[in-house]
């Protein structure tokens, strides 16, 4: 009955709160103005640099034939085997560089190498937003996530991902948005670091300055 009581109450309060609203008591307070500074360096290079700070693996590509040279070449030195991507425009860029690929989805629980785009890239905090659309599920299960971004993704803020992403689906936003800032990572256990605890041990960003053109991508 007490439990009962104290909820009536609290409920009676929020009825209140609803009908009877009081004036902002802080009506001074200036929400418009950006809370950061601006950034200090293009955002390609504070991108760079956070994501480097929090333990991921940052390249740099001029363009699409340079970024399938690059694939190669991580192929090889990095042994990848049992790589996963579902995007076709990246499963055709993989092709170029002779890298063998998966993409049936019963597979992915055996893969070691998940590759995908992402939405948008935040400079500040040097972090990838990715979506249901976009990663499909690549940056839990793999232990290496390679994401391949492109210059024109870049934005300042978390804000200006959110508006961005808001305005690329006009509404009709995706089923799950998350943030990603370096490998997985947990230290809960003894305080002792773990890397790939929850996700992927390593995290790969591949930037590309343009996308495809006139250079030879398609066909």
């Amino acid at each position: 009955m007490e439990e009962s009581t104290s909820r009536e109450k609290v409920l009676k309060k929020v009825r209140h709160a609803l009908i009877y609203k009081t004036d902002n008591p802080f009506p001074k307070v200036d929400f418009d103005s950006p809370v950061y500074k601006p950034l200090a360096e293009t955002p390609d290079v504070n991108f760079a640099r956070e994501f480097t700070k929090a333990g991921g693996v940052f390249v740099y590509c001029e363009n699409e034939n340079e970024l399938v040279s690059t694939l190669s070449a991580l192929n090889a030195e990095c042994n990848w085997h049992n790589v996963y991507c579902a995007e076709a425009e990246f499963q055709y860029l993989l092709t170029r560089a002779v890298v063998p690929f998966d993409s049936d989805e019963e597979s992915l629980g055996k893969l070691s190498v998940g590759i995908t785009g992402c939405e948008f890239l935040i400079s500040r905090l040097g972090s990838i937003m990715v979506s249901s659309k976009t990663s499909r599920r690549l940056n839990v299960y793999p232990e290496i996530h390679v994401v391949i971004a492109y210059v024109h993704q870049l934005v300042d803020d978390l804000k200006d991902a959110f508006e961005a992403v808001q305005s690329k689906y006009a509404g009709k936003l995706p089923s799950l948005l998350s943030v990603i800032t370096g490998p997985s990572r947990t230290a809960d256990i003894e305080k002792t670091l773990v890397m790939g605890a929850h996700g992927p041990r390593e995290l790969f960003l591949i930037l590309v300055e343009t996308p495809s053109n006139d250079e030879e991508t398609t066909g």
